[in-house]
């Protein structure tokens, strides 16, 4: 992990506090520690949205696909739905 050089305020009521103070004492990590890997799972940098996209691709089951004369008529079918 890199050093950590930039400070947060951020204001939050009493019962978001008492969550984050019981979790850091449970995990025996502090407040801010808490924090940051909130913001990092919900804050993913744009590589690791791209990596899980293509992750759930590579990892989605095979499907039918019609064959080309198929996709073709059903293409200009569709086409001739707009007018």
């Amino acid at each position: 992990m890199s050093m950590l050089q930039r400070r947060l305020q951020v204001l939050i009521d009493d019962e978001r506090h008492e969550r984050l103070q019981a979790i850091a004492k449970q995990r025996g990590i502090s407040i801010g520690a808490v924090v940051r890997e909130a913001l990092d799972r919900g804050l993913a940098s744009p590589d690791a949205r791209r990596q899980g996209a293509a992750a759930r691709l590579l990892g989605a089951p095979p499907m039918e696909v019609p064959s080309v004369p198929e996709l073709l008529e059903e293409l200009e079918e569709l086409r001739g739905r707009r007018g």
